[in-house]
C-alpha cells in the first residue's frame, strides 16, 4: 500500500482525528498525553482512514521559499554566510524570477558572477534548481525533519 502525504498537522489535531476514528496512528513519540480517563500515545506520523483529496496550493518563489528549497546555502560554494537571491539568467538579459532561474547565493559569489551566465562565470551550480511542491516546502521549512518522517516522504530531505 502506498502512502503519500498530504500536509503537516499539529499535535492537537492529529490527536483529535485518533479520537474520532477518522486517523490511525503508524509511528508515535517516546511520550503519553494522559487524561482522567485515557492515555494516548503521541503521534507522530498519522493516516486519515478516509482518502481526503489533497488541496495543491500553489508555491510561489519568494525569496524565504528560495532559501528553504536551497536549505540556507550558496548554490555555488555552500557557504551559508551573507546570503542573497542570484539570477541564473541575469535580469538585465531578460531572466525571470521564477523558481528555474532563482538560487541562493552567498554575496561574494553573486558578485563575482555579475551579469554573467555561470557559464560565462565559470561557476557551477551545486544543485539544478527546480519547483518543488507545497508539502515540501513545508517540511523543509522544518529544517529539521524527524527519521521516521523519512519513509513516508516521495523526495530525500
Amino acid at each position: 500500500m502506498a502512502y503519500e502525504a498530504i500536509g503537516l498537522t499539529s499535535i492537537r489535531r492529529a490527536i483529535n482525528l485518533l479520537l474520532k476514528n477518522k486517523a490511525e496512528s503508524l509511528v508515535v513519540y517516546n511520550r503519553q498525553i494522559r487524561s482522567a480517563k485515557l492515555s494516548i500515545s503521541v503521534p507522530s506520523v498519522i493516516r486519515l482512514k478516509y482518502y481526503i483529496r489533497p488541496l495543491y496550493k500553489s508555491t510561489h518563489p519568494t525569496k524565504r521559499n528560495i532559501f528553504i528549497r536551497d536549505r540556507y546555502r550558496c548554490q555555488y560554494c555552500g557557504s551559508d554566510k551573507d546570503l542573497t537571491i542570484d539570477h541564473i539568467i541575469p535580469k538585465v538579459r531578460g531572466g525571470k524570477d521564477t523558481w528555474t532561474n532563482l538560487v541562493c547565493a552567498c554575496k561574494k559569489c553573486n558578485n563575482r558572477k555579475g551579469n554573467l551566465t555561470p557559464e560565462e562565470a565559470g561557476m557551477k551550480l551545486l544543485s539544478k534548481p527546480r519547483k518543488p511542491s507545497y508539502i515540501e516546502l513545508m517540511i523543509l521549512a522544518k529544517r529539521e525533519i524527524p527519521e521516521e518522517w523519512t519513509e513516508f516522504l516521495y523526495f530525500k530531505p
